[in-house]
C-alpha cells in the first residue's frame, strides 16, 4: 500500500519535472523563431519618445534584449 503511494508520488514529480523541461526547450525555440520585438519595433519605440536612432542604437537595443532570451 506504501509502495504504491510512493510510486504515484515519484511518478508525478518525474512527469512534473519532464514537462517542465520540454515546455521550456520549446518556449525558448519559439521565442528564437519569432522573437516578440524586432527592429523596426525598437525605432518606432524611440521615434515615439522624440529620438531619432541610428543603426547603432538599434543594434545595441537589440543585443539587449537578445540577452535575455
Amino acid at each position: 500500500m506504501l509502495w504504491d503511494i510512493l510510486y504515484v508520488v515519484f511518478g508525478l514529480i518525474i512527469g512534473l519535472v519532464i514537462g517542465f523541461l520540454i515546455a521550456r526547450k520549446l518556449m525558448k525555440k519559439e521565442l528564437k523563431k519569432n522573437p516578440p520585438i524586432n527592429e523596426q519595433m525598437i525605432r518606432t519605440m524611440m521615434s515615439s519618445m522624440g529620438r531619432t536612432p541610428s543603426q547603432k542604437q538599434v543594434n545595441q537595443m537589440m543585443k539587449q534584449m537578445n540577452k535575455f532570451m
